[in-house]
């Protein structure tokens, strides 16, 4: 038997050593934290299938956007990973640890809400710091911990200030912190700004992506503003009625879209849609439209039927020489560009131009493409025709 003063040498010893390994395991695991797997999973809420299956993978440091309109699921979704709602099938996986059944508690996971749900009574020092007081860390390394997060966000001026006393973007920056002390291996946005006037959201959406950038730790972000998702994302989930219709780089999504649901919806005016009844081979290189050839990417595979053009609105040049034409219908003025809006024999489109060229409704203007641009679309599910444009993205994105 030991007695008490070797007893607490040992103790302390033992306690050092546990700390330390405890230490290096959290060093270790560093190197390969923040990564998200999906493999299958879906999402039911009786007999309704809100999420039927989806498989994603995000990588350790991304910055991966969930996308779409109200309705569509990226919610759910992301609430499937934070472990606020159970899957109906398939499986997550953090850092490559089946983690479908473990608590949101146990998840490694920090998650900034549209609501900020700080507490009102407390002050930004102990907002910050409550989940490290509720995991009975140390005061003093609670200290240190919101002051560094405090650095970090530009509040340490406003430490001492009760929410009420703070503006939206602040209070949203309290929030932030409050997830940052954890050390999360992700961090998980849901719609965090759509509070915020126009003007702030644009700051905090730099905030945002200067604070991902200095950490470098796996972030999800929710979002239905497909500016905000071009603008803040590494990687982009355009969703659609629990589906992803396309998953990778922004200016990927933007050139190539692989279905007429991506191209409409990214994009702000959307890709121009003309339509034509016909038959195009694999390998063709032009289509017939109205009459007039239009030349196009070389096809990988056909089509034939009702199909779809697909033309972004700064690829529509304006050609006295075209036989393709269309009459203005109306123009709307933007600074530096003009969109003019045009009918033609195979609907209406918009073409963004210079400001300074003169463009009144009733002209009637000859229309080029550009060929390398464009993308053809089948009637059946709306997918886009693998080209020698866009098969690298599609075929691996």
């Amino acid at each position: 038997l030991l007695d008490d003063d070797a007893a607490n040498i040992v103790v302390a010893v033992v306690g050092t050593f546990a700390q330390r390994l405890d230490l290096r395991r959290r060093q270790i695991r560093k190197t390969t934290m923040g990564s998200i797997t999906l493999q299958n999973v879906s999402k039911t809420f009786g007999e309704v299938s809100v999420i039927p299956s989806i498989d994603l993978q995000i990588n350790d440091g991304e910055f991966a956007v969930f996308v779409g309109p109200s309705g569509c699921g990226k919610s759910t979704l992301l609430r499937l990973i934070a472990g606020l709602e159970d899957v109906s099938g398939g499986k997550i996986l953090i850092d490559g640890v089946d983690a479908t059944d473990k608590a949101p508690s146990q998840r490694g996971l920090a998650m900034v809400f549209q609501s900020y749900a700080l507490y009102p009574h407390m002050s930004v020092r102990s907002n910050i710091g409550f989940p490290l007081k509720m995991a009975g860390m140390d005061k003093a390394d609670i200290d240190r911990k919101v002051n560094d997060a405090a650095k970090i966000l530009n509040l340490t001026d406003y430490l001492e200030r009760k929410p009420r006393n703070l503006s939206g973007g602040q209070r949203q920056r309290v929030a932030i912190g409050r997830a940052i002390v954890r050390s999360p291996e992700c961090f998980l946005f849901d719609e965090p700004l759509s509070n915020l006037d126009a003007a702030l959201r644009v700051n905090m959406r730099l905030e945002i992506t200067q604070l991902h950038q200095q950490l470098k730790a796996t972030s999800i972000y929710v979002t239905h503003d497909q500016l905000e998702a071009m603008q803040m994302g590494d990687k982009i989930v355009v969703m659609n009625h629990g589906v992803v219709e396309q998953f990778g780089r922004p200016q990927e999504i933007y050139d190539w879209p692989a279905t007429k649901f991506v191209a409409k919806f990214i994009g702000s005016p959307a890709m121009n849609f003309l339509e034509f009844d016909g038959m195009i081979g694999n390998g063709a290189d032009s289509i017939d439209l109205s009459g007039q050839t239009v030349q196009v990417p070389v096809t990988r595979q056909g089509a034939k039927g009702r199909l779809t053009l697909g033309v972004r609105p700064e690829h529509i040049h304006f050609s006295d020489a075209s036989e393709f034409r269309g009459r203005v219908i109306a123009t709307e003025y933007l600074g530096t560009t003009q969109i003019v809006t045009m009918s033609t024999a195979n609907g209406v489109l918009k073409a963004r131009i210079s400001s300074h060229k003169a463009v009144i409704p009733g002209d009637l203007i000859g229309l080029e493409f550009d060929a390398r641009t464009l993308t053809i679309f089948t009637e059946e599910r709306g997918l886009a025709l693998l080209s020698q444009a866009n098969e690298g993205v599609l075929r691996h994105g």
